[in-house]
């Protein structure tokens, strides 16, 4: 028995790695979260953000130009000058938006940031949507694998939001919260006599969670 523990143990157990390189795919925020005097700010990542640039000189070239060019050409050359103003315009407002929703999610998980995730409330795109005045669909476009990093990791956006639970007290509670207040206890239980999903639901219960056996054992 102990010669076949000793080969057992010289065997490779994942056998498939030499058959292929693993792609490690890093994720690089699109947002940094930092405390700065007391207040948690927001930059947008220089590292993601293009370095698109208005080229001044040919700009220039077109203004001295525009007199001595034939009509057709001059329209022409005007057309793409407006196209990369708007380019470049659009590129901004992109990144700007970015920031401002970010900025908006920061405002209203700022228990998130100071406690970690039991602290999250509850959040819809809506809600970011009618602060900032703009559609839901468009808030829904910019945090979509977008990625903030913050002092307890790196979360995409949608991260922020989640639906709600109702509280005893007449509250809500986010799903989010809930998870972690679930990981909190198991991680706290006896291995050898593990929580059921009733007794778990009863401990939520405990602490004006109203949750349902199903709804934990999700």
């Amino acid at each position: 028995v102990e010669e076949v523990c000793d080969r057992i143990r010289r065997l490779d157990p994942r056998p498939g790695w030499r058959h292929g390189a693993s792609d490690t795919q890093y994720v690089i925020p699109d947002v940094i979260v930092r405390k700065v005097r007391g207040r948690w700010t927001v930059t947008l990542n220089p590292a993601v953000v293009p370095k698109v640039k208005f080229n001044q000189h040919y700009a220039d070239l077109f203004q001295h130009a525009r007199k001595e060019a034939a009509a057709a050409q001059h329209e022409q050359m005007a057309g793409h000058l407006q196209e990369a103003r708007w380019t470049l315009r659009n590129v901004e407002q992109r990144f700007s938006t970015i920031q401002l929703v970010a900025e908006s999610i920061v405002r209203r998980q700022a228990l998130f940031f100071d406690y970690g995730p039991m602290a999250m409330k509850p959040l819809g795109l809506n809600e970011i949507a009618q602060e900032l005045d703009m559609h839901e669909s468009t808030v829904s476009r910019v945090t979509n694998n977008k990625y903030m990093a913050t002092p307890h990791g790196v979360f995409e956006l949608k991260f922020f939001f989640g639906s709600h639970v109702a509280t005893e007290a007449g509250g809500a509670a986010s799903s989010t919260a809930i998870r972690a207040l679930i990981k909190q206890l198991i991680g706290a239980e006896d291995t050898r006599n593990p929580l059921s999903d009733s007794k778990l639901a009863e401990m939520l219960g405990e602490q004006g969670i109203v949750v349902a056996r199903r709804t934990v054992a999700k």
